[in-house]
């Protein structure tokens, strides 16, 4: 199978991420729309297409590009895991040049630690440096509040 990866953000096939993103995965279940959409606007967006221009991987890196990078909301559909387009996405993602020479490269995973491990991710080596402000069901609160996102 061939994929060929690209940072087109109109090329994106937006329905289909957003779905995928706000229903099928575990870390941004019930995202509203409009976050989707500016969390589109403020980072690299990289797009995995098949032979026929389907996509069916996706990645976005939120980033300065000088010392700084956060990878998230990465996914490949399942009609096309096992076949090595996840560390095809990865391998695109640590080549590309606006993402050398970064000073931290960060992401957060519940199960894919073998795959990241083996592009040089790793657990926290000072994890008493890292404090976070975490609000997981953020989206279902706003959601039964009937506020806006």
């Amino acid at each position: 199978m061939s994929i060929t990866f690209d940072t087109d953000k109109q090329r994106l096939d937006r329905d289909m991420v957003y779905h995928y993103l706000s229903g099928a995965s575990y870390w941004a279940r019930g995202l509203p729309r409009d976050i989707f959409e500016r969390s589109l606007d403020g980072a690299l967006c990289i797009g995995g297409y098949d032979e026929h221009g389907h996509q069916v991987a996706f990645a976005r890196v939120i980033s300065d590009f000088a010392t700084f990078a956060y990878l998230g909301d990465v996914f490949v559909l399942d009609r096309v895991r096992g076949l090595g387009v996840g560390k095809a996405l990865m391998a695109y993602i640590q080549a590309h040049p606006q993402l050398q020479n970064l000073r931290r490269f960060m992401l957060a995973t519940a199960d894919a630690h073998g795959l990241y491990a083996q592009y040089g991710f790793a657990a926290l080596g000072t994890p008493e440096w890292i404090m976070e402000k975490r609000d997981p069901d953020v989206y279902q609160r706003l959601a039964a509040e009937g506020k806006p996102a």
